[in-house]
């Protein structure tokens, strides 16, 4: 399975609810040093609609800067709408809803 491929098999494990990192997104895929490349595959995803890429958010809880699926305010709206609740500088507590694997340390 190549990168891109195990990257959307992991994304399609976060739960309704919780957000992941690209770097936690990169380190479960075993390569720790791509989360720029996590960014770029879940861009080019081809399952939309399969592989929930709205739940992936920057080390910062922020969204990102150019979902590929309508931008930052869907993003946000995919979000709100599974519970996930912004603080008032637009960000996400990483402390409440960051997806806990049992792969992570």
């Amino acid at each position: 399975m190549g990168f891109f491929e195990n990257v959307y098999e992991i994304v399609r494990k976060i739960p309704k609810g919780k957000v992941a990192t690209y770097g936690q997104i990169a380190k479960l895929a075993g390569e720790p040093k791509k989360a720029k490349i996590v960014g770029w595959a879940l861009h080019k995803n081809p399952y939309h609609g399969d592989v929930p890429c709205h739940r992936v958010v920057n080390r910062h809880g922020e969204l990102a800067g150019g979902f590929a699926f309508g931008g930052r305010e869907v993003q946000k709206e995919l979000l709100i709408k599974e519970g996930i609740i912004f603080d008032a500088n637009e960000k996400i507590n990483l402390s409440i809803y960051l997806w806990k694997t049992n792969e992570e340390s």
